[in-house]
This record gives C-alpha cells, sequence and structure tokens, in this order.
C-alpha cells in the first residue's frame, strides 16, 4: 500500500496576507501540517507532496527537510482554482515521477492544524474498512444548525429556515456537521470519477472530538494563537 500525502500551500491570502508560514508561537504554520505529515509517513510507506506557487513556501518547506521541484501551475495558483484539481495535478507528477500508482491520498490542510495523528489514523481505518467509500473528511459537530437557527432568503425577499423541520429546541433538532478542512482522505479511484467536489454520494466524515478550525480571517489567527502559545488545547498538536 502506497500514500501520497499532500500539501497545498499557494502564495497569496488576501484575508490573511502570508499565512502558510505566518509564525504561531514562533513557528511557522505549514511546520506543523508538514511534522504531522512525517508522523504519519513513519507508519505508512508515504510520500510527502508540496503544491505552490510561491518561493518562500518552498524554501520554508526545504528547512523542514520536504523539497520538490513542482511547481503549481498557474492556472492552479488563483483564487477559483479547485482544490480537487490541485491535487490531482500533484499526484499526476509524482506518479510519473515515481512509475508506481497510489493507493491512497491523504490531503493536510496548512491552515487547520489543530489536528492529531490518532485522528488521521482513525479515520484511515473508517475509510478503508468501506468498500464503497471513496472518501473521508474531519469534521467537528456545528454550532449552527440549519434546521433550527439558519435561515436564507426565499424568492418573494422574506427569509425562512435553511432546512424544513418541526424542532422548537437546538437540542431536539437532527445533528448537523461542519467541515473543519483539516485533513481529507482519498482512494486513488476518487479522482478517475472526475469528480470536482469533496462531498459526494460515497463520503464518510470522521467527528473530531476536540477544537478545529481553520483560518479565514485575521481573527481566526488570533485566536488560534492564543490557543497554542498559551497551552489551551486539551491534545497535543
Amino acid at each position: 500500500m502506497k500514500i501520497l500525502i499532500t500539501i497545498c500551500a499557494r502564495g497569496g491570502s488576501k484575508g490573511i496576507p502570508g499565512k502558510n508560514i505566518k509564525p504561531i508561537n514562533g513557528i511557522p504554520l505549514i511546520n506543523y501540517t508538514i511534522n504531522t505529515a512525517k508522523l504519519f509517513s513513519n507508519l505508512y510507506d508515504s510520500e510527502i507532496a508540496i503544491s505552490t506557487d510561491d518561493i518562500t513556501i518552498l524554501e520554508v518547506c526545504k528547512k523542514m527537510g520536504i523539497e520538490t521541484v513542482y511547481k503549481r501551475p498557474k492556472h492552479l495558483s488563483s483564487d477559483t482554482a479547485g482544490k480537487i484539481d490541485t491535487i490531482y495535478d500533484l499526484i499526476i507528477y509524482h506518479e510519473k515521477l515515481s512509475g508506481i500508482k497510489y493507493d491512497y491520498i491523504l490531503d493536510l490542510d496548512v491552515t487547520s492544524p489543530l489536528r492529531t495523528i490518532d485522528d488521521i489514523n482513525q479515520a484511515f481505518e473508517l475509510l478503508q474498512k468501506n468498500e464503497n467509500a471513496l472518501n473521508i473528511f474531519s469534521v467537528n459537530q456545528a454550532n449552527k444548525n440549519p434546521y433550527f437557527n439558519m435561515v436564507e432568503q426565499k424568492e418573494d425577499g422574506y427569509y425562512e429556515l435553511s432546512k424544513k423541520g418541526d424542532f422548537l429546541t437546538r437540542q431536539s433538532a437532527k445533528t448537523v456537521f461542519e467541515l473543519n478542512a483539516s485533513f481529507y482522505f482519498y482512494k486513488r479511484n476518487f479522482f478517475d470519477t472526475g469528480l470536482k467536489k469533496v462531498i459526494n454520494n460515497y463520503s464518510l466524515i470522521f467527528e473530531m472530538k476536540h477544537i478545529c478550525f481553520d483560518l479565514d480571517h485575521h481573527i481566526d489567527f488570533e485566536f488560534m494563537s492564543y490557543l497554542i502559545e498559551n497551552n489551551k488545547l486539551d491534545f497535543k498538536l
């Protein structure tokens, strides 16, 4: 069994400039993900692959012992480029380079590092046990519920609940989950289906029992910095 671990880190970021290598607790953000990738690769026959269009990010990865001559194409470096296409391009490059076809792909998102190796191992076991599943991704139980306190606009301009349900309390509403963008496992044949979205008819989820969120805004970065720098996490990164 051969696994490719992909780490995609585009240079441009409008929400948090330079966020992929912005230090948290004195450590570039991407280093947390590289460390997790190394832990997993020590357990399984894995190769770590970097996809970036930024020389500075490449230099940071090199200091961590991860080198590559692959450079993300321009058409996959824009704000509108899809993540699946980006990963697939990296897969094809490394399969041609190594002369093998991978069995699984583990994609680790740089901007959501609050994960553990146990999370990844447990999710991987679930995917392996399900013959029909194509992928599995990490989630947390959602704080907002579309059956109870999330609304959307109707055609007549008024608003209604996003999903229909006769629930008087949030606790009685159906349980829903939100993607925390931390990690995604794919069977290799997922990328042969032509699917462009992570969520499909054969997706599984892995629910994290601890805090995990991705960095979209400055306040997210400040919050994560506080948690890590003040040892407020109830697990070890």
